[in-house]
């Protein structure tokens, strides 16, 4: 046999050998790739379905504390109208949005022709002004003073 001839063909075979190898590494990359692709589409699906099962739940709901029958008040969100407010929450941004400024729950009492001389009937009022601002519908300000949300 003619050793030109075959130190040509251990060469190639040489060449073919590292080729296989990055070809082999290459693959196993495109796996590892095509596998995490999986595992983030998995986990895409997940939180989309938890987030539109919190967006169904943050509509609010009757709930009995104390034996009684209440609203729970929804977070605000772009997808969460003020509608799905109930009535009595509807009103008091009314109200807050109306005045001409910054108002104190006194004042949103006097709008909404509450007894503010009565502490009795003004805390209520406070209570759902400050649960608002917990839900993102108004904010609070440092001075007390309740504002739209922008």
């Amino acid at each position: 046999m003619d050793p030109e001839l075959l130190e040509r063909i251990t060469a190639r075979r040489a060449e073919l050998d590292q080729l296989e190898e990055r070809l082999a590494k290459q693959l196993t990359e495109v796996r590892a790739e095509r596998d995490e692709l999986a595992v983030a589409e998995r986990v895409l699906e997940r939180v989309s379905e938890q987030i539109a099962h919190e967006r169904v739940s943050a509509s609010p709901v009757p709930t009995q504390v104390g034996g009684r029958a209440v609203m729970l008040i929804p977070h605000r969100t772009s997808d969460v109208e003020e509608s799905l407010l109930p009535p009595d929450y509807q009103r008091i941004l009314a109200a807050v949005r109306q005045a001409a400024g910054p108002v104190m729950a006194r004042q949103v009492g006097e709008l909404l022709g509450v007894d503010v001389s009565v502490r009795a009937k003004l805390e209520p009022l406070r209570g759902k002004l400050v649960r608002l601002v917990d839900r993102g519908w108004l904010r609070k300000l440092p001075d007390g003073r309740f504002a739209p949300r922008l």
